[in-house]
């Protein structure tokens, strides 16, 4: 068994492309995340740690990680890759805030990781992938999705700050860098009846799809059914440009939304987990 590391991310893509794409909707961030080191090798401020596991030539883990980010971990065909990969990340990095992996790739790893260096682990979310090819016929709500406007940037981050704050329990820094890009890509969309309700986001691509998230409804325009709009529009509108699956990523602490998704056609494909390191 061996660990390859990648100083390049065209070259790593092109390893493990074939190996992510075998469950594209489960791995779709860490597509998405390749895309964007290709594209945007400056995005990042820190160099990413890219790398794959081995054996006898076949790859059974793909490892990404993009400083100060968590970890991200593939599916695992060969579990025994996880003491390798905790074993050289504890020899290279200085430490690590978390792993986000599918659910139990994610659980082995933690503990792993407390195995080697006594940092532990607390569950902060669990997450269910959702993947789809048609868009269901819902309830309409009044209104129509647009691109969002220079004019909505203030408003776009008080969502997001809002979106954030709802799904984290905290404001990340960078809000501000985060809705400029999007700006910028065309990529942050606006439910409006009369005036902005709701929005959801493009964040990312993968070679047949593209992935929905940030999707925010202030509390005063709840249970109208804008979100779901939102979301349904935005995927249609994807699926006519020439992507073949849309994706997204729901909180399992969320019946509400996980039961909407579904309404509009997403089905679930399998479920991840989000823990945090205890910080010395």
């Amino acid at each position: 068994m061996k660990l390859h590391q990648f100083e390049d991310a065209s070259q790593f893509y092109e390893q493990v492309k074939d190996y992510l794409l075998s469950q594209e909707a489960l791995h779709s961030f860490l597509l998405g995340m390749c895309n964007i080191l290709i594209r945007n090798p400056d995005r990042f401020p820190e160099k990413p740690y890219l790398a794959t596991v081995e054996v006898d030539g076949d790859i059974v883990a793909v490892v990404m990680r993009t400083p100060p980010r968590n970890l991200l971990l593939s599916k695992i065909q060969d579990f025994v890759a996880i003491k390798t990969i905790a074993q050289e990340l504890h020899l290279t990095q200085e430490s690590l805030p978390g792993i986000n992996a599918p659910t139990i790739e994610a659980k082995a790893f933690a503990e792993a990781w407390y195995s080697l260096t006594g940092q532990s682990y607390q569950l902060k979310m669990s997450l269910r992938a959702f993947q789809l090819e048609q868009v269901q016929a819902i309830p309409q709500a009044t209104g129509c999705l647009r691109i969002a406007t220079e004019g909505e940037r203030e408003l776009l981050i008080r969502w997001f700050e809002a979106f954030t704050l709802e799904a984290l329990g905290s404001v990340e820094p960078g809000v501000e860098r985060t809705v400029e890009r999007h700006l910028q890509q065309g990529s942050a969309y606006i439910w409006e009846d009369k005036t902005p309700v709701s929005m959801t986001c493009q964040v990312g691509v993968t070679p047949n799809g593209a992935r929905v998230s940030l999707v925010y409804t202030p509390p005063e325009h709840r249970r109208k059914g804008y979100g779901s709009a939102c979301v349904a529009a935005l995927s249609e509108t994807l699926l006519k440009a020439g992507h073949r699956y849309c994706f997204l990523f729901t909180d399992l602490a969320n019946p509400i939304s996980n039961r909407i998704y579904q309404a509009i056609g997403y089905k679930a494909v399998g479920d991840l987990s989000d823990y945090s390191f205890t910080q010395f």
